[in-house]
């Protein structure tokens, strides 16, 4: 049985692993998807940072736990505070409700497991 909430660390780690056998077999749909999030993460109008709140406030809303892993260790990366990503998960459970509360909370967890690992 997995732990609940995941270690986010381990999670991506793994999930990160698992994608490389895809990369091998499904070429072309991973090359695209890299390129899609290549366009899609670059400052434009808004900045990295904005757009990687917004991805983690989608990873809660959709319930993707490893989402949250890979937007939390970004958004370390990038010097979001603490009060940032709580508004982005301010945002995400009001659009979400209850459910996305859930995991808002494993959001903040994997953002403090990340930012203590820096």
């Amino acid at each position: 049985m997995s732990t609940y909430p995941p270690n986010y660390h381990e999670l991506t780690q793994s999930v990160s692993k698992n994608l490389s056998t895809l990369r091998t077999d499904i070429t072309d749909v991973m090359k695209g998807f890299g390129e899609l999030a290549k366009a899609a993460t670059r400052d434009g109008a808004l900045d990295k940072k904005t757009k990687e709140l917004l991805a983690l406030a989608l990873g809660v809303a959709a319930h993707c736990d490893a989402c949250i892993g890979f937007h939390a260790k970004a958004l370390v990366q990038l010097g979001a505070t603490k009060g940032e990503v709580e508004e982005a998960l301010g945002m995400a459970v009001y659009m979400g409700g209850g459910p996305s509360l859930m995991y808002a909370s494993n959001a903040i967890a994997a953002y403090e497991e990340f930012l203590a690992a820096a």
